[in-house]
């Protein structure tokens, strides 16, 4: 198109001639031609007039009834001159397309000189791009050089920093005073001294044999002068009435990197120290304890000998044992008493000797107990935490404690043997397992054999005194411990405040063992009760004696605690049997006919029998002497039970339980004269039983 448009031949014939003859330029366009072509073929034509069925042309032209032939025809004469039109609208805007074609050729020159000129800004670009890669080259080259240049010159800085001896350093040292700045100034030494020995280029170093001589003159001096400036410290610990502890944790503690020093750099010399503070602790402190235990033992009250014993009868003619009774009768030696507060103390500050002592006190043992063991707890602790801080060690801590325990311990084996105090000895099993405890919570692990020592050695000593209480019961002699009193016993006193002292104590730890032993001596107290109560003559004293004792024993447990367990359940099944046998002699000795009636014929239809039946003369006789004299008996069955019975509120549950078994028994007598014929005649006689209930409230009241 743009070929015809430009062509000079073209314009000058579309200028000459004004109507262009479109059908002799394109020419017949003849389809019959076409239509008769051998090569058509009508397979298909169904499927494709079935799908053309829906096309709203093809609809049309079938209603009309048009041939295809004359509609193709149209449409391709429409099509052709469509072509013709569109052909006549180029030709119409030939100008323009030429204008166009010059234009995009002009264009396209300008872009090939820009093409020229931007070619060689690319050239010159690369040139720039390979010097500043070049340069890149050379800075970085240069940054590693200085880079390693200050990796050298730090290297050799810290080299001759850690090498050099500064003469300030070097004055210090040989002329300074021991404190802060000498402590700097030997941790500097130190680490010089390490420096030079540790680092395998220094030992190359050409240095090294100038530096090498005056640091081991330094360390030699060094080591000398804070050897015998920590042992003067340590020779301080000496004097008399010096406050151990002020003088470890304000003085040497701030000398601690002395120690430290001579370990790292003087082996030998920190032995020497080492073993001079190890040898002034073990003399200074086991001097101490020494001191305090002289100071206790005079403070010491004896609680029991080996007489003191529960089976042991109190009268006796020693004139020891005279001026031991008030503290006898006291109980003291088998009740817990106020000793148990010793429990409820266990951390208080040890006891200090010479206040006590101008206070003119005495104290049991346990207290005395206490309070050195408590002091061993505070001192082993300080001491303990100061040698791990001070030495680095713990195995200090117990060559320095060999000579305080050994001066314990020869306390206690003196103690022990002549300790017969049961009571004494289970308290301080307690304060042993409590100072365990404390130790415990202290995470101090320093005490735990000797703790764990101590307590072996009080069980047995414990045993052995128990099992003396346990063979005084066994081999009592009941002719001279029996007394004509029906009141408790002192022996069964003895018992129940021991029992009960030791139930308490064993509460929270829960001994099996003792357990045991205390059935042992439950069992050992049953048989020798009997045996006291078979002497008296009466069995009604027997019970008496039985009930008083029982009834002792089981407020001694009750007030003890909620701990009796089977002891305390054994001795009130005891109580009620023995209870119920004396009701029964005691309705027996104002009742007796009527209780035999009412046994023997009361529970009898008086019918049943009949060669034998119940008459109302076999009754009557009981009736009688029952109205006439019920009160006067019930009164004297009261008096007898508030002077047999030293529990007023015992005596008088007793007194209840008789008469509501009177009370039983004569209902059954009126049930009996129900049921006898005639017995209405006797209604005059018998007592109302509201009247029986009357008395039985009246003493109730004063119960």
């Amino acid at each position: 198109m743009a070929d015809t448009v430009s062509s000079p031949s073209f314009v000058e014939t579309t200028d000459s001639k004004n109507a262009f003859d479109l059908g002799a330029f394109v020419g017949d366009l003849n389809f019959e031609d076409h239509l008769t072509n051998d090569d058509i073929s009508l397979e298909g034509l169904e499927q494709e007039l079935e799908e053309c069925k829906n096309n709203d042309v093809v609809a049309n032209i079938l209603s009309k009834g048009t041939k295809l032939r004359d509609y193709t025809k149209g449409v391709e004469n429409d099509l052709r001159k469509l072509e013709l039109d569109s052909i006549q609208d180029y030709i119409k805007e030939s100008d323009n397309l030429v204008s166009l074609h010059d234009q995009i050729r002009d264009c396209d020159s300008i872009l090939s000189q820009m093409e020229t000129l931007l070619s060689g800004f690319q050239g010159e670009i690369g040139s720039i791009s390979s010097d500043i890669k070049i340069l890149q080259e050379k800075s970085m080259d240069m940054g590693l050089r200085l880079k390693n240049r200050k990796v050298a010159e730090s290297k050799l800085a810290k080299f001759v920093e850690d090498i050099i001896v500064p003469p300030r350093m070097v004055d210090i040292l040989v002329d300074g005073e021991v404190n802060e700045e000498y402590m700097r100034t030997l941790e500097i030494l130190s680490k010089k001294i390490k420096f030079v020995q540790v680092d395998p280029m220094v030992k190359a170093s050409k240095a090294l044999k100038d530096v090498q001589p005056e640091l081991e003159k330094l360390r030699q001096k060094a080591v000398s002068k804070v050897f015998d400036f920590i042992v003067q410290k340590l020779y301080a610990l000496r004097k008399p009435k010096t406050n151990i502890q002020i003088l470890q944790q304000s003085v040497l503690l701030k000398y601690k990197y002395v120690v430290i020093f001579l370990k790292e750099h003087g082996k030998e010399t920190y032995n020497e120290v080492r073993a001079a503070y190890i040898d002034t602790m073990n003399k200074v402190l086991s001097a101490h304890f020494r001191a305090y235990i002289q100071a206790l033992e005079k403070l010491q009250m004896d609680i029991a000998t080996s007489d003191d014993l529960i089976g042991v009868e109190t009268r006796s003619s020693g004139l020891f044992i005279r001026a031991r009774e008030p503290l006898k009768n006291r109980s003291a030696v088998f009740a817990l008493g106020d000793r148990i507060n010793i429990l409820k103390e266990i951390d208080e500050p040890a006891l200090i000797p010479h206040i006590a002592e101008a206070s003119s006190n005495k104290y049991p043992y346990e207290l005395l107990f206490r309070s050195l063991q408590k002091l061993l707890m505070d001192t082993a602790t300080s001491e303990y935490n100061f040698c791990e801080d001070f030495f680095g060690e713990q195995s200090i801590f117990y060559e320095i404690f060999s000579g305080p325990f050994g001066v314990i311990d020869e306390h206690f084996n003196l103690v022990l043997p002549n300790c017969y105090d049961a009571i004494g000895l289970m308290l301080m099993i307690r304060i042993i397992h409590q100072h365990q405890l404390i130790m415990s919570r202290r995470r101090i692990p320093c005490l735990d054999s000797y703790l764990d020592k101590v307590n072996i050695s009080l069980w047995p000593r414990f045993k052995m005194v128990f099992d003396m209480h346990l063979s005084s019961l066994r081999n009592a002699n009941v002719k001279t411990l029996w007394e004509d009193d029906v009141h408790p016993h002192y022996v069964m006193r003895r018992y129940a405040e021991f029992t009960a002292s030791l139930i308490h104590l064993n509460a929270e730890c829960g001994d099996g063992q003792l357990d045991l032993n205390l059935e042992r001596l439950r069992m050992a107290i049953d048989d020798l009760l009997i045996k006291l109560a078979k002497n008296f003559l009466k069995p009604k004293q027997q019970t008496v004696f039985l009930i008083n004792n029982y009834d002792m024993t089981i407020s001694v447990l009750k007030e003890a605690g909620p701990e009796g367990g089977k002891i305390l359940m054994h001795f009130e099944e005891l109580l009620k049997s023995n209870t119920a046998l004396f009701v029964e002699e005691l309705l027996q000795e104002h009742f007796s006919d009527l209780i035999k009636f009412v046994k023997a014929k009361a529970s009898e239809d008086p019918m049943s029998s009949p060669d034998k039946p119940i008459t109302i003369a076999e009754v009557e006789p009981l009736v009688k002497d029952f109205a006439s004299r019920w009160k006067g008996a019930i009164e004297l069955m009261h008096k007898d039970v508030i002077t047999s019975f030293s529990n007023f509120l015992c005596g008088m549950e007793i007194l209840r339980a008789a008469l509501t078994q009177l009370l039983l028994y004569y209902t059954r007598l009126s049930d009996c004269i129900k049921r006898i014929v005639g017995g209405s005649a006797l209604n005059k006689d018998l007592v109302s039983i509201s009247s029986i209930m009357y008395e039985i409230r009246k003493y109730s009241r004063t119960f």
